[in-house]
């Protein structure tokens, strides 16, 4: 008897303890399917005259699993496969593609809070920190942004301090990077992923050299190395047309709302190694290429934005913007850098309707400049701001002149559906050192529609045209990407259907209480 009153009260003890863990903690499950069909007649540069219109599905799967224990650790890993339909060419072998990547795994751990009466009292209202692969997403993704449209997303190997206290959010961040753990002695660190093997100047395949970025004309690895030429690189490094990631990254950020208007300011610098271009022997002729060495070039980006409500959706609801960004130091290559970044625009919204203009201007680098003038914004979502069809900070970079945008921008929104259509002007900011010197480069127009079927599935129809300025824009075009034909087409066209399915695996329906 003694024994089996024991037995249960030992079962009772591990229950309580089990059932006593499970309040503590919480845990998340969230999947996403997303699919995007694409018609592409000239998105992110104008198609060349005699072009095919392209069509193509890609697909992001993601797998994202958190962990909270009492508020004082959270814990989150994003398993996702990014691919084209077809991309493998073979429907039976798991030899064929290697998609599977790790979007993001970090840990954030609380060390001061003072809404929790258990915790040791600091002298911040709270202080935690985040530690592991992450997105960096402030304000409007502007410059530090997780790139959600692309079915890859971004993400960075960094550590952040955060702090709240008296509405202050103040958070730090670093990152560093290296190519691998099997460095014993010096940093140099080699920024790009580039293919085994690159045919040297002469034509013969050859293993491409240790430390060495090759180049060829367009970055391709098809062509025969060349000194003139840009990166050859698998993939690159971000958008912008970045060819070279930076070694490491520290920046401030800091924000504070005051009633309905909200103030931020980004300090940010961001280190890049040096390199010397040379090149080395192999085959029998030559592989150019950027050989990395010891030592950084430093960059400073810093500005402020100030977004604020007046009234609301019942009468006549105001929301504004403005922001202004410079950038100093040197750019990735070693030159001098004084670059400019300004925004202005509102929206007024009246029921479910809203419209609004902006202005936005990026400064760019004169034909006779010795300095670089162009603003590079960083590491944000460009998707989001310089026209749907990325032509301009996305992977195809942008005009060495910079860019003027001015928009008008209208919303109809309804609980499960919107309709979005934006008009933008864009003109160099800069006179080009081709064409007949004026800045203009064309319209876009942006038409996107989304319905919400569902709580977990979601609609997204858009159709963009761009009707391109027919000399500038060209001249433009052919100086920026001196790889494309000479001759464009005047417009381009893109239609895409995106549909996102994101299951809550624990979401639970709420159940009415019948009362008795």
């Amino acid at each position: 008897m003694r024994k089996k009153t024991t037995f249960i009260t030992t079962s009772f003890l591990i229950v309580m303890l089990g059932i006593s863990s499970i309040v503590m903690a919480q845990f998340s499950l969230v999947g996403q399917v997303r699919t995007r069909t694409e018609l592409r007649d000239g998105v992110g540069k104008l198609a060349t005259k005699g072009g095919y219109v392209s069509s193509l599905t890609t697909q992001r799967t993601r797998l994202s699993f958190g962990y909270l224990y009492d508020n004082r650790v959270n814990f989150n890993v994003a398993i996702q496969d990014v691919r084209t339909w077809g991309q493998d060419a073979s429907t039976i072998t798991p030899a064929d593609g290697a998609k599977l990547g790790l979007h993001e795994a970090w840990a954030e751990i609380t060390l001061f809070n003072i809404n929790d009466t258990t915790m040791k009292k600091g002298f911040l209202e709270k202080l935690f920190f985040k530690i592991g692969r992450q997105e960096l997403l402030y304000d409007d993704a502007r410059l530090l942004g997780n790139l959600d449209w692309a079915q890859q997303g971004r993400r960075h190997d960094a550590l952040l301090l955060k702090a709240l206290h008296r509405g202050y959010q103040i958070d730090l961040g670093a990152a560093f990077n290296q190519n691998s753990d099997a460095i014993t002695t010096g940093t140099v660190y080699t920024p790009g992923n580039v293919p085994a093997y690159v045919l040297n100047d002469i034509g013969v395949l050859v293993p491409t050299p240790a430390s060495f970025i090759p180049t060829a004309a367009g970055g391709s690895a098809s062509n025969v190395s060349s000194a003139a030429g840009t990166p050859v690189l698998i993939n690159p490094a971000g958008t912008n047309g970045m060819n070279q990631l930076y070694k490491s990254l520290q920046f401030l950020y800091l924000s504070k709302k005051f009633g309905q208007t909200k103030v931020s300011a980004l300090m940010l610098t961001d280190y890049f190694a040096k390199y010397t271009s040379t090149s080395v022997a192999a085959g029998g002729g030559l592989v150019y290429g950027r050989k990395f060495t010891k030592g950084i070039n430093q960059r400073f980006t810093y500005g402020a934005m100030a977004v604020g409500t007046i009234g609301n959706a019942s009468g006549l609801k105001k929301t504004w913007t403005i922001a202004g960004y410079a950038q100093a130091g040197k750019n990735k290559d070693g030159k001098k850098l004084e670059a400019y970044h300004g925004v202005v625009n509102v929206m007024l919204q009246k029921g479910k309707f809203s419209f609004g203009p902006g202005y936005e201007y990026l400064s760019g680098t004169g034909p006779t400049a010795v300095k670089d003038g162009s603003f590079d914004p960083l590491y944000g979502t460009p998707h989001k701001f310089w026209g749907y069809m990325d032509y301009f900070y996305v992977g195809t970079g942008s005009p060495k002149a910079g860019l003027q945008d001015a928009y008008l921008k209208t919303k109809y929104a309804t609980k499960n559906f919107f309709a979005t259509l934006d008009a933008h002007y864009f003109g160099t900011a800069q006179k080009t050192s081709v064409g007949a010197g004026n800045k203009d480069l064309g319209w876009e127009l942006d038409l996107l529609a989304n319905y919400t079927l569902n709580k977990f599935t979601t609609l997204e129809f858009g159709y963009s045209n761009m009707f391109a300025n027919k000399t500038q824009m060209k001249a433009a075009m052919a100086a920026n990407y001196p790889n494309a034909a000479t001759t464009y087409n005047s417009t381009g066209s893109w239609a895409y259907l995106m549909i996102s399915i994101k299951p809550d695996f624990f979401f639970a329906k709420p159940v009415a209480i019948k009362q008795p």
